[in-house]
């Protein structure tokens, strides 16, 4: 069956609720961008004035002097304190690189702790935070080269891990000696790359693949394999064509009728016209002697003294038509065709 192009009716019928879903997610980015894009971060975000975040501990920083760089990538670390406030969220081995090439580094509550300690004031019992004096700690138990707060803070070689963030808070950096503390550690140099890796940071993504464990792997292949030699046990052979006889046979005058229907109820009046024209000229050409395929236009007209613009135009237009310009169609492509053969 010849194909009919869909109108623009179907298209949309079709597209609308692709589009819809489509404008709807991109509402909800906006909406999210914008809500990101007013400065109340999350915890411990330098952005922040939440409780929880840490406007306060940056804006000391650069009044000393300190230089503070947001970001959630880091790749820029050289010779700055390296800040990371959710360390449990990069790769271990990107997070071994990146404290090699920082000159420090401090680790907010990274993975490791051999126990936890409740939130409460502490001495720091270390000369590390003798200046810094008493605040407040708890969170996760470390072991290290320097061991502070009840080995709440600990320092190995230039990495510092800390159990808990409350001493860079909004809401307890004014107590005790957080201030202190807070700005002795992420103010040992004049730069400060603040990161915050989130659960989407490049370092982390993982591939479908490799979320996938070793024993699915091998199970799907060996079910991949029986599947294709299944395939090409039960596979029909193929040989030679083998004529077999219609179990029904339909008239000419059911198919004709029964393809015009489809033209009406898809309203492809337009296509069922250069359907029209296209027989009217196969029908004519072996009439005019002429081959296959080739304009008869000429040829009528010397025949049937038209103009040639006439008669092209009604075998070669493509301008679209309604329902009664199909039927007068007709009507004027049977009158050309009896003229030709009378001719």
């Amino acid at each position: 069956m010849t194909a009919v192009s869909p109108d623009a009716r179907r298209i949309w019928a079709a597209a609308r609720a692709p589009l819809l879903i489509g404008v709807v997610i991109l509402f909800a980015a906006a909406v999210i961008t914008l809500l990101r894009g007013t400065g109340e971060g999350g915890a411990l975000d330098p952005r922040s004035f939440r409780p929880e975040g840490s406007h306060a501990v940056a804006r000391l920083l650069e009044q000393n002097g300190v230089r503070v760089e947001l970001t959630d990538d880091a790749s820029a670390v050289d010779g700055a304190t390296l800040f990371v406030t959710h360390p449990n969220l990069i790769a271990p081995d990107r997070l071994t690189e990146l404290s090699r090439r920082a000159a420090a580094t401090v680790l907010v509550a990274p993975a490791g702790g051999v126990g936890q300690v409740a939130q409460e004031t502490r001495e720091p019992g270390c000369a590390l935070a003798a200046k810094a004096g008493a605040a407040t700690s708890g969170g996760f138990v470390y072991q290290g080269e320097q061991q502070c707060y009840d080995s709440t803070l600990v320092r190995t070689g230039t990495v510092t891990a800390i159990g808990h963030g409350a001493i860079f808070t909004n809401g307890e950096l004014d107590a005790e000696g957080n201030a202190a503390l807070a700005l002795s550690l992420l103010g040992q140099h004049e730069r400060l790359v603040w990161y915050m890796p989130s659960v989407a940071d490049r370092a982390q993504q993982k591939s479908l693949t490799d979320l996938v464990p070793d024993g699915w792997k091998f199970g799907a292949l060996q079910l991949g394999v029986a599947a294709v030699l299944v395939a090409l046990w039960r596979a029909r052979r193929l040989g030679r064509v083998v004529p077999e006889p219609l179990p029904v046979v339909v008239r000419a005058a059911e198919t004709v009728e029964g393809r015009a229907r489809l033209y009406q109820r898809s309203r492809a009046s337009t296509h069922a016209a250069a359907v029209l024209r296209q027989a009217a000229r196969d029908r004519l050409s072996p009439v005019l002697g002429l081959p296959a395929g080739e304009d008869p236009s000429d040829e009528i007209a010397r025949r049937t003294s038209r103009p040639v613009a006439q008669v092209r135009a009604l075998l070669h237009s493509e301008e679209p038509v309604d329902d009664r310009g199909l039927v007068a169609l007709a009507s004027e492509l049977d009158a050309l065709e009896n003229e030709v053969r009378k001719g």
